[in-house]
């Protein structure tokens, strides 16, 4: 019998096996053939401490010196964008943020295709960087197998049954069923931890997956986009980011999905495209590519980690939404220290605001 047994290769899982691997030994299962398949493969990828709900940034300000070490950030910027009537959304927008009030026109200093006749409000932020996914995801699957820890991808968990002192996975690759037993469970399925809890007979507090999509297309206009800032428009309706040259616009909706391998719908696209071209000078005259992802979040929009109420012998990470990578640090170091009964980095009660006890049985 193994000591974790860790189910889901995404950020959140590999993450947590190479923080788990330190206390003993680990497993991971990842359905897919590679990490990082779903969600985490398709992050528009950022890193933003004031970026989500309370117990969101206490994880990322936990995780930013991980983040610089480990090489995977690169500076960006944040340029946030308003039209005529959101006064009130951009006042509340950009203190939350902590970015700085500029004129349009500094705007389009930063971003020269902005129309600056339909902004009439923006704000700057310097310290916004881009997050190098893979880089990440790798260094966590590296760390993950020099202490120890078997990766396994191509393994889909099928079955749970609890037992005295552990639980039985049975593990399915091609045409042959594998059971492995391990002491304790990881939930860190993305999309999908509401059936592994299910299988595993474990209440769940209601993890929802939301597809959000994006559309590549080429640099506007011809021009050089890499030192472009990230542009988000104040109420979330669309943002933008430069790409490896080109520039990637995200619709940036919020549709309930069951989990799946998801794709982008092409009319959410166009309408997310229109909503976008309304603030540029450069019309979108052709898309290179689209997809789509699940980011999936707990009711009240914060990550879920620790071990279940009902057995504290499955343990909870999920619920990472749109900020699995910036969180991942800390989130993994987090749940490491309940298991170790060590005290956590983060204050007692951005703890219980990441409880799964903070939910109903």
């Amino acid at each position: 019998m193994i000591d974790f047994l860790v189910i889901g290769g995404g950020i959140a899982g590999t993450s947590t096996a190479a923080a788990l691997s330190t206390l003993g030994s680990a497993i991971l299962l990842e359905a897919e053939p590679a990490l990082g398949y779903h969600a985490s493969g398709r992050s528009a990828a950022m890193f933003l401490e004031t970026y989500g709900n309370g117990p969101v940034r206490a994880l990322n300000a936990a995780s930013a010196a991980t983040h610089r070490e480990t090489g995977v950030l690169s500076p960006r910027g944040l340029l946030i964008v308003a039209g005529p009537g959101e006064e009130e959304r951009f006042a509340r927008t950009h203190a939350e943020f902590g970015a700085t009030p500029v004129t349009p026109h500094e705007a389009a200093a930063l971003w020269p295709i902005l129309d600056t006749a339909a902004c009439t409000r923006a704000a700057y932020l310097g310290e916004v960087f881009d997050l190098d996914t893979d880089r990440l995801l790798q260094h966590f699957a590296r760390t993950a197998r020099e202490n120890g820890a078997v990766i396994r991808t191509g393994h889909t968990a099928s079955a749970v049954t609890r037992f005295d002192g552990g639980w039985a996975v049975e593990a399915r690759s091609g045409g042959e069923t594998t059971t492995i037993e391990a002491r304790m469970l990881v939930n860190a399925a993305g999309a999908w931890a509401d059936q592994v809890a299910a299988m595993a007979g474990v209440p769940s507090p209601g993890i929802q997956p939301y597809r959000r999509s994006m559309a590549r297309l080429p640099a506007p206009g011809g021009l050089d986009t890499r030192s472009w800032p990230f542009v988000d428009e104040v109420a979330e309706r669309w943002y933008a980011k430069p790409d490896a040259g080109a520039w990637l616009v995200s619709p940036a909706e919020e549709d309930p999905m069951d989990p799946h391998d998801a794709w982008a719908d092409d009319m959410v696209i166009a309408e997310g495209l229109a909503r976008y071209e309304a603030f540029v000078t450069e019309p979108v005259t052709r898309v290179e590519t689209t997809w789509a992802g699940l980011r999936s979040f707990a009711p009240d929009r914060a990550l879920v980690i620790g071990p279940a109420p009902s057995d504290p012998a499955f343990l909870w990470c999920a619920g990472q939404g749109g900020y699995g990578f910036q969180t991942a640090p800390a989130a993994s170091r987090l749940l490491a220290d309940l298991v170790a009964g060590r005290p956590p980095e983060l204050a007692p009660d951005q703890c219980a605001a990441l409880s799964p006890a903070r939910f109903p049985a």
